[in-house]
């Protein structure tokens, strides 16, 4: 098999590139020191997370120099995300840490007036170069109606023609009203601001054309370029609820406001095997799966953790983001006899495949106790620590409010909405009350207050369920998704209630959410992702189609 090197720094998750070089044929040879640089023929650069935090280890373990004179040399070399803002002059995020000044920007943090930020979802990486539009051709494989997998804060504004001046070819995309560089090629460098290995056959489209050296192709003859559409598409997530059965089997479940056992003989409900699932929903075109492990392990070593495999096995396969959820808390591992940090917990998880950690219980102890101290940080939280280590997109709190009516707002301290829907004793007032333990335990903290702490901690997204509405397939609760929305400037996901195609297009017109999870619906059999994507199409909305084809 043909050998390409990756350079390892501790830059997250970096199973899933190798397992996308695997999928394409390739095996992976790790640079481990700046003196393995120089036997590299073709040089992968990935990384996620701060770019001051990616650059200064990067430098310090002596591979600038080294990856420079690689570059200069015209040996194939690509950077993925950190790894394409590292080769522009410096970043907003870092003013102080230089980057390599291979090509001429800065890195700006996107504008989140009009928009949550960071920017994570499914872009365009749209060429400039009208004269390669008209002779058909495509660079790296990029195509102009495909969509990539963005998560960043920052990013390089474009600016027509200075970069072109250099001999760059550039792919951009745009969010909101900001045009951004999302690629970029000269001779042997490509580099993506976006993720290749997690944008489905897309992206290892662009992989397998590096890896090929094939830097310019023609593009298919059915490609429309006037019917491309620029622009963050809708989010649409696939979520597994995984928990131990009965005989000790990981399966699939789906509770009734967080009930997950039949009424007629009280077991488990099993709605099937979780790599199965995540691999069916990843082929009907899911845009990320989430798995919220719900079974405590307590006795189970960290590294023989079932999740761990579950992980492992779904990543090998399935090239869109994964999130995992359950158990990311400092730990007491029985084999080691000591109590592993939420930090060392996550990393596990992103070293088998996971891309984002889900945070539940733990973020409403942690904002009780951000309360209490006067909203000090301690910089000690999970949040804090992993978001720090890996990014804020890397971070999301998973949120279990349940409605509590009052009379009137002076009722309660806390923050409430006048509701459409009046409380069984015709309350026109509520709040949205936390809970932890699975909805087994409610907190005297309202949502609005976990999810301005969580923000201020780090945390990059919301995971908003809701206890009222889980399993009822009546639709989201639009009225806890706009007060969060109009809370935070992070991007928020809405769960729970999903029941139909309509529910989803409900949240995404009457609501500025960025993306809807479902699960139960696609469990039973009763809607596929795809169904629900084409009847948003049908309805305008714009969504990110399947690709099989490499």
């Amino acid at each position: 098999m043909p050998t390409v090197h990756l350079l390892d720094y501790a830059a997250g998750n970096i199973r899933s590139l190798v397992n996308a070089i695997e999928k394409l044929g390739w095996q992976v040879e790790w640079v481990t020191s700046p003196e393995d640089v120089s036997k590299a023929e073709k040089l992968i650069l990935p990384g996620v997370g701060h770019f001051g935090h990616c650059l200064t280890q990067f430098s310090n373990a002596g591979y600038v120099e080294p990856v420079k004179a690689h570059i200069q040399a015209g040996r194939p070399f690509m950077g993925i995300c950190v790894g394409l803002q590292a080769l522009f002059e410096g970043s907003a995020e870092s003013p102080a840490v230089p980057g390599l000044g291979v090509a001429k920007g800065y890195l700006e943090r996107f504008k989140n007036e009009d928009k949550s930020v960071p920017h994570i979802g499914w872009n365009s990486a749209n060429s400039q170069s009208k004269d390669r539009h008209s002779s058909g051709q495509s660079v790296y494989g990029l195509r102009p109606d495909s969509k990539y997998y963005y998560v960043h804060s920052y990013a390089v504004p474009y600016r027509e023609g200075e970069l072109e001046k250099d001999g760059w070819s550039v792919a951009t995309a745009r969010y909101g009203s900001e045009e951004f560089v999302g690629a970029v090629a000269r001779e042997n460098v490509l580099a993506t601001q976006f993720h290749p290995e997690k944008s489905g056959a897309a992206g290892l489209r662009v992989l397998k054309a590096f890896l090929e050296g094939k830097q310019s192709q023609a593009l298919p003859p059915d490609i429309s370029l006037s019917a491309t559409q620029e622009g963050l598409t809708r989010r649409i997530i696939a979520c597994l609820d995984v928990r131990a059965n009965d005989q000790g089997d990981l399966v699939v479940t789906k509770g009734d406001q967080y009930d997950v056992r039949e009424k007629s003989d009280n077991a488990v409900r099993n709605l099937g095997k979780p790599v199965q699932k995540a691999q069916q929903y990843y082929e009907q075109g899911a845009d990320e799966v989430t798995f919220l492990n719900i079974t405590s392990f307590r006795d189970t070593p960290l590294k023989d953790m079932p999740m761990l495999e579950v992980l492992r096995q779904t990543a090998a396969t399935t090239f869109v983001p994964l999130t995992i959820g359950g158990g990311i808390r400092d730990t007491f591992d029985p084999e080691t006899n000591r109590t592993v940090p939420a930090l060392e917990v996550a990393t596990l998880y992103f070293k088998s495949g996971a891309d984002k950690v889900s945070i539940g219980s733990d973020a409403v102890t942690a904002a009780e106790q951000y309360y209490a101290s006067d909203r000090k940080l301690t910089g000690k939280t999970a949040i804090e620590t992993i978001s720090e280590a890996y990014g804020a997109q890397a971070v999301v709190v998973s949120v279990d409010p349940r409605r509590v009516y009052v009379a009137r707002p002076e009722a309660t301290t806390h923050h409430t909405l006048k509701t459409s829907t009046p409380g069984p004793q015709g309350e026109m007032y509520y709040w949205y009350a936390c809970t932890i333990k699975g909805g087994r335990e409610t907190r005297d903290l309202d949502v609005i207050q976990l999810v301005t702490a969580v923000e201020a901690m780090g945390a990059g997204e919301i995971l908003l369920n809701c206890i009222d509405k889980d399993g009822t397939n009546s639709g989201f609760d639009l009225e806890l998704v706009k007060s969060v929305k109009a809370a935070v400037k992070i991007p928020v996901i809405a769960s729970s209630g999903a029941g139909n195609a309509d529910h989803f297009a409900e949240v995404f017109q009457r609501t500025n959410v960025d993306a809807a999870l479902g699960a139960g619906m696609f469990h039973r059999g009763e809607w596929t992702v795809k169904q629900v994507k084409e009847a948003l199409s049908k309805k305008g909305l714009m969504i990110r189609r399947f690709e099989e084809d490499i």
